[in-house]
């Protein structure tokens, strides 16, 4: 069955495509200058480089050759190069526009996508993602043809891991977690899913750790590299080994998707830790001991547990569409202690507006070694003080076209379900799909990826037997009206 050509469209996050259909060389060369000419206009100003481009990239199938294909388009058409010599994290990439001055960084990955794809993140010169209106503006120029320059610009390379383990390093007492571990009273756990977070915590950390999945695997295990608990057998089998073998330090381990702006963990115990449950312990840690201040930003598909510590600590709250992007420029509007997306992702009000997965894991760690607990426990613990136990669980479902999508779409404004699990909708936003509430702590999410096209369902409650039977329900939902 030959593949549908699809066209140049940015989602939540970037452009992506199937590498050798959707994602080509033509289309590439044709889009990084037309990029690189919206950053000039919209960041001409602010950046002390006005014409000069970071391009990094992820270890995807040919990330490498597509940044250098981007490099010399974008060269081509005047502007000034500084490629990456290595893969890196996309948040490095993002450090390093801003602290390099400039106008942005053009990123070739395709983050947690399946090993098919590649795309291409535009991130401006403030250092994150930039806004729906600007890659609107580069979707509307992709007719156009730029002519090259009468004086290419210039080609330098750079390591973008130096100056940006530098920056996290300074925002964590390194020292207290380095020690911990020497001293065999925390161990540490990092799957790097064979993305590019690979050797990030030991070169932060100057210390030996347990690292799965370092190596280059263009294919990804034949999975994706998503920190969901279905690719995660051999983190969970080795840290559950280490706990049933009387060892009695404390056990943390982390997974990093495929470019490592988002992230997940494993408790001491084995069990699987999403952002709903990292995003909370965050809090507390910022605020309680830290003490940092600053607004509190989630999206819709955020835990509710979520405004309850807010409230608790008397922190602002504020709630946007899914994807960092809303999160990035309400981080230019306000000053923010922690933005977090369900998907994994987490920012700082006091770094870059962006997520950054190796700086969560660095700050878990603190919270992990100045509190002697256990994950698992730090976060009962807020349960507890905030009376939110809830349980959550999140199901994909693939489409199979375009058309499919808009025929949901069309139902879902069409024909509102009323009920859910025979449950009465007792209100429903569409800040960004439809999102059921159904009692205290229960709802219900139903949206689309802007990536991909697949259903993304979400569920929150207060059982798991509640969440379960939700998620069937609005499976069964969406499964009757598919070809």
């Amino acid at each position: 069955m030959p593949f549908t050509i699809n066209p140049i469209k940015f989602g939540t996050d970037g452009w992506r495509g199937v590498i050798a259909a959707d994602f080509t060389v033509e289309r590439v060369q044709r889009v990084a200058p037309l990029a690189a000419q919206v950053l000039a206009e919209n960041y001409g100003a602010i950046a002390s480089h006005p014409r000069t481009i970071i391009v990094g990239y992820d270890r995807r199938f040919m990330a490498e050759d597509f940044a250098v294909i981007v490099a010399e388009a974008v060269q081509s058409t005047g502007f000034d190069v500084v490629l990456s010599n290595s893969y890196a994290p996309t948040p490095a990439f993002s450090w390093a526009a801003k602290q390099q001055g400039a106008l942005g960084a053009l990123v070739l990955t395709a983050s947690h996508n399946p090993a098919r794809y590649l795309g291409l993140k535009v991130k401006g010169a403030f250092g994150g993602s930039v806004t729906g209106e600007i890659t609107q503006q580069i979707e509307a120029r992709l007719a156009e043809t730029l002519e090259p320059a009468a004086t290419p610009g210039t080609r330098s390379e750079f390591d973008p891991w130096a100056n940006y383990c530098a920056g996290l390093q300074a925002k964590v007492d390194i020292a207290a977690i380095r020690g911990a571990i020497a001293a065999g009273k925390l161990r540490l756990f990092a799957d790097a899913m064979h993305g590019a977070a690979a050797s990030g915590l030991q070169r932060l950390l100057g210390i030996e750790i347990d690292e799965l999945r370092g190596d280059r695997d263009p294919l990804f295990d034949g999975g994706a590299p998503e920190p969901l608990p279905k690719y995660l057998a051999e983190l969970f089998r080795v840290i559950k080994a280490a706990a049933q073998s009387g060892e009695t330090s404390l056990r943390v381990g982390f997974v990093f998707d495929g470019d490592s702006d988002r992230i997940a963990a494993v408790d001491g115990q084995g069990n699987f830790l999403s952002s709903q449950v990292l995003i909370p312990i965050l809090i507390e840690h910022l605020s309680q001991r830290k003490g940092q201040t600053g607004e509190i930003v989630k999206t819709v598909s955020g835990s509710d547990l979520i405004p309850r510590l807010a409230q608790l600590y008397q922190l602002p709250l504020y709630e946007t569409p899914i994807g960092y992007k809303y999160i990035a420029a309400r981080m230019q509007q306000a000053a923010v202690l922690v933005g977090g997306e369900e998907s994994g992702g987490i920012g700082y009000g006091t770094h870059i507006p962006e997520r950054d997965a190796l700086l969560s894991a660095l700050y878990v760690l603190e919270a992990v070694v100045e509190s002697g607990r256990d994950l698992g426990a730090l976060y009962a613990d807020l349960q507890a003080k905030t009376d939110c136990n809830l349980a959550y669980d999140r199901i994909d479902l693939p489409l199979a076209s375009m058309a499919v999508r808009q025929q949901l779409l069309d139902r879902l404004a069409q024909d509102t379900p009323k009920t859910v699990a025979e449950q009465p909708v007792l209100d429903c936003s569409t800040l960004d799909g439809y999102k059921f509430r159904l009692g205290d702590g229960h709802w219900l999410l139903i949206r689309f990826s802007g990536t991909e096209p697949v259903l993304r369902l979400y569920c929150e409650a207060p059982t798991a037997t509640q969440v379960k039977q939700t998620l069937n329900w609005a499976k069964a939902w969406a499964e009757s009206d598919l070809p």
